[in-house]
């Protein structure tokens, strides 16, 4: 089995066509398929389904892209590694987070990692915390910024950033907005929601809150954007509950503190591999992250 092989392998799998597989790694589509066909038969048995629309993976070929990611993901980190004993930093970070993370300027922590490592190759990706665990754990992802309790495992580390309480956001007429104060998950079951879907964090660490206070509620509204969400808040179709820094993003809402959900609710964590699977560049990005104040 080569890393050739394992590479031409994933690409089938993640753009399910050898045409445009081939296409992308620049190979003929004729030594693709020979490629793929040789490690089929090393490993005695079919890694795809193929149609004439395209291809998919069978259960022998989901349990190789595990895998196959892994060894990829060690092969490069030992490149890197390498690399950066001889004083350069190179190579690729791949960074994943999740939308508007509290505590972590994503945007000018890459730019001034890309000054002081212009060799390396940024990319990105935003995602839910769950979709993002899980592609640090697999290893297609160097690192990613989510929200969730700290906790270790033997593919993943979280290393915790910064904690906040979560805030009500309803419109200025909605009935809460009058009182102005403090309502608890019992005062407000009954109201219409707005919330982001189950993947991202800020709802399931709202879900969390209710389900730890017994309160069952109502999502009727479900948006995979900050500011859908806000301005569905804005024509007063429900309420939201958010972490405490999106009451800066629409200063036309009212925010109402939540009690009873602990000082710091909502956690955003760093998501890393076991310390001698880290990457350089990971290890170089948290510690610019700690020199700027995380």
């Amino acid at each position: 089995m080569e890393l050739r092989q394992l590479r031409h392998f994933l690409a089938v799998a993640e753009d399910q066509h050898f045409t445009r597989a081939a296409e992308r790694l620049m190979v003929s589509q004729s030594g693709l398929s020979a490629s793929i066909r040789a490690l089929e038969r090393e490993l005695q048995t079919p890694l795809f389904v193929r149609t004439t629309r395209r291809v998919t993976l069978t259960e022998a070929g989901r349990a190789l892209r595990v895998e196959a990611e892994r060894v990829l993901a060690q092969v490069r980190a030992a490149h890197e590694a390498v690399a950066a004993v001889q004083g350069v930093l190179r190579g690729t970070l791949a960074l994943g987070t999740e939308q508007c993370i509290a505590g972590v300027p994503v945007a000018g922590l890459l730019a001034a990692f890309r000054r002081r490592h212009p060799d390396v190759e940024v990319r990105l990706r935003q995602a839910g915390s769950a979709a993002l665990t899980e592609e640090v754990a697999a290893g297609r992802l160097d690192l990613a910024f989510a929200v969730g309790t700290p906790a270790d495992t033997e593919q993943l580390r979280s290393v915790r950033l910064t904690g906040e309480p979560m805030t009500v956001l309803c419109h200025p007429s909605h009935p809460l907005a009058a009182t102005g104060a403090a309502v608890t998950p019992q005062d407000v079951g009954g109201e219409v929601f707005v919330d982001f879907h189950p993947d991202w964090g800020p709802r399931r660490t709202t879900d969390a809150v209710f389900a730890a206070a017994g309160v069952r509620r109502t999502v009727a509204l479900e948006v995979n954007d900050v500011h859908s969400l806000l301005d569905l808040l804005d024509e007063d179709l429900g309420i939201a509950v958010v972490p405490h820094h999106f009451r800066h993003k629409r200063p036309s809402l009212t925010a109402l503190p939540l009690k009873g959900t602990g000082e710091a609710a909502y956690e955003t964590v760093a998501l890393l591999p076991p310390p001698e699977a880290t990457s350089p560049a990971a290890r170089a990005l948290m510690a610019l992250l700690e020199t700027r104040g995380a």
